[in-house]
């Protein structure tokens, strides 16, 4: 073929990509362009068999295969070896009965928040210091970017069809971390799940948003958790009289409580028993159904039990800053760790 006559390859990609717009394959960025030996290069890094149904939607009688899976991952921009931490975050996932139970769908427009903890984050390039919740890093913005372009390309879940957001959360995108176990005073969130140390283990939920918790003043651990407590038990998070809270602790947070002798399950219980609001604070806020007959005084727990609080150390240690998440659902997140499978074996 004459130069003249030649194909620019740029051309054919950039081709590619509005193909894909056209057909609604994307979440408004573009997608890598798969082919069949694309999809068999990421099939080959998992030991699962292409055919196995790893998520459904029981509603709408859709399910969701490892092949489909990768085709996913691919155009998501992951790549090959990130498949196995994308399909133990499908594990933990579904897992979840807010999942199973049409959560996709919900008006909230929730979103995944993955949490990837052993040697597999320092192997893939899974952020876990600083900006750890933020952009940059192409396994934590991939991995998660496959989840939602699994959720609109096979679930057929899309916006103003299936998808009922009323406005959405731009974490549908990415919300992927590693856990700072490094830095973290406890023990890992896999760990305390009953994973091996070190060991590439996945957990995963449906959130609602994450809120700042910015606090560089305090020295008591006490005034820390009352600063948390505050943010968790906000009238706005309330539905039905029952509202929902994980945190994703920077590392200055975790040392002040574990030097103050707080472990993990001791904020947890201190947070649930004292982020309360009354039905007073309810019916001001316009939330007098929630409050019922309940006398003004009454308490009403924000965080009914202390195991409904996920508790993961995240980002750098270079401020004191914190975040806390909502988890969609009040019958708390399933408490699960997912193992990465890589070769035949656990990672």
């Amino acid at each position: 073929m004459s130069a003249a006559t030649s194909v620019d390859p740029v051309d054919i990609a950039r081709a590619a990509v509005e193909h894909a717009y056209d057909q609604g394959w994307t979440d408004g960025l573009p997608v890598v362009p798969v082919t069949a030996a694309t999809r068999d290069e990421f099939l080959a890094a998992t030991p699962r068999d292409p055919g196995e149904v790893v998520a459904h939607a029981g509603s709408l009688g859709r399910e969701c295969t490892v092949e489909r899976v990768a085709v996913n991952a691919a155009m998501a921009g992951c790549r090959p070896e990130y498949l196995p931490v994308v399909l133990a975050a499908w594990d933990a996932l579904m897992a979840q009965r807010v999942v199973t139970g049409g959560g996709w769908q919900s008006t909230s427009g929730p979103a995944p928040l993955i949490v990837v903890n052993g040697d597999v984050r320092a192997e893939l390039g899974i952020n876990s210091v600083g900006g750890s919740v933020g952009p940059g890093f192409r396994a934590n913005a991939t991995i998660a970017r496959a989840i939602g372009l699994t959720v609109r390309n096979v679930l057929g879940i899309r916006p103003h069809e299936l998808d009922q957001a009323t406005q959405g959360l731009p974490g549908r995108f990415a919300v992927c971390v590693g856990e700072n176990e490094e830095q973290s005073p406890w023990e890992p969130l896999s760990v305390e799940l009953g994973a091996a140390p070190g060991a590439g283990s996945v957990s995963a939920m449906l959130i609602r948003t994450c809120e700042f918790v910015d606090n560089r003043d305090s020295t008591d651990p006490e005034d820390l958790l009352r600063d948390i407590a505050d943010t968790v038990a906000r009238t706005g998070t309330v539905v039905g009289g029952r509202s929902s809270a994980g945190l994703l602790l920077g590392v200055e947070h975790a040392t002040l409580l574990a030097d103050g002798g707080f472990g993990k399950a001791d904020v947890a219980a201190w947070i649930s028993e004292h982020a309360v609001r009354t039905a007073a604070d309810l019916r001001a806020a316009g939330k007098g159904r929630a409050a019922g007959d309940a006398p003004d005084d009454a308490p009403f727990p924000m965080v009914p039990e202390p195991e409904h609080l996920p508790i993961v150390v995240t980002g750098a240690r270079n401020a004191g800053m914190s975040l806390v998440v909502r988890p969609f659902g009040f019958g708390g997140w399933s408490r699960t760790t997912h193992p990465v499978h890589v070769g035949g074996a656990a990672a």
